[in-house]
């Protein structure tokens, strides 16, 4: 079985293919504000944990009879 230089030059051409129509459905500007508008949503809510955790007041209340 030998490979000839015909068979890899179709090979590329498929794999170039099939990687450039998945690089121009990533371009789309929806999919790509989504996922931006998800990750400032996430950051703003760890930073919100974070934030109350270093600011809440720790109070102990003891029963006297």
């Amino acid at each position: 079985m030998s490979v000839e230089r015909a068979d890899l030059e179709a090979k590329l051409r498929e794999i170039q293919q099939v990687v450039s129509e998945t690089s121009e459905g990533a371009k789309k500007p929806g999919v790509v504000a989504a996922v931006g508008a998800v990750g400032l949503v996430v950051i703003a809510y760890l930073l919100g944990r974070r934030r109350g955790k270093k600011g809440a007041a720790r109070v102990e209340v003891y029963r006297v009879r």
